[in-house]
């Protein structure tokens, strides 16, 4: 994969799916596995860590401490810019993409980070960051591949 539509933004549901054992995570596992060895250009925010947590607790079935785990060492890649504005400014402009997209208020600060920071694509396991026409959006999962996905959570 190149460079060539990045930086990049990571949402939970990338960062979540990376670490599983979801027969689909190899999709999110490449993008993850790049941003750490700095073959891309990767923004995280640490808020995505955060839900990432509660994404791999509450669907995926990882304990606490091993999603705390995974996550905290997923923390030590050094050549991600890891995201730390949550300040007032972003926020309210985060429920200003929100209002706008018709999107919840994670996915407007998410929106308002890539803004800020110049992200040129959003990588994410679904369509919602399409309504945006400041930065590209890019799906990670097949049609198919969310089918896979969505009959491995149910069991």
């Amino acid at each position: 994969m190149s460079d060539v539509g990045g930086p990049y933004l990571f949402d939970v549901g990338v960062i979540a799916l990376a670490h599983t054992e979801a027969p689909v995570r190899d999709a999110a596992l490449s993008y993850v596995r790049d941003a750490i060895t700095g073959d891309i250009d990767a923004v995280v925010p640490y808020p995505t860590l955060l839900g990432a947590h509660t994404v791999l607790t509450t669907y995926y079935g990882r304990s606490n401490a091993d999603a705390s785990r995974l996550l905290q060492n997923f923390m030590d890649a050094k050549r991600i810019h890891w995201y730390d504005g949550m300040t007032e400014d972003i926020v309210q402009g985060a429920f200003a993409q929100a209002s706008e997209a018709n999107v919840g208020g994670w996915d407007g600060y998410y929106a308002q980070v890539a803004i800020d920071e110049g992200v040129e694509t959003v990588l994410t396991i679904d369509d919602d960051f399409k309504r945006f026409d400041v930065f590209d959006t890019e799906v990670i999962l097949s049609s198919d591949e969310f089918r896979e996905l969505n009959r491995f959570l149910e069991n």
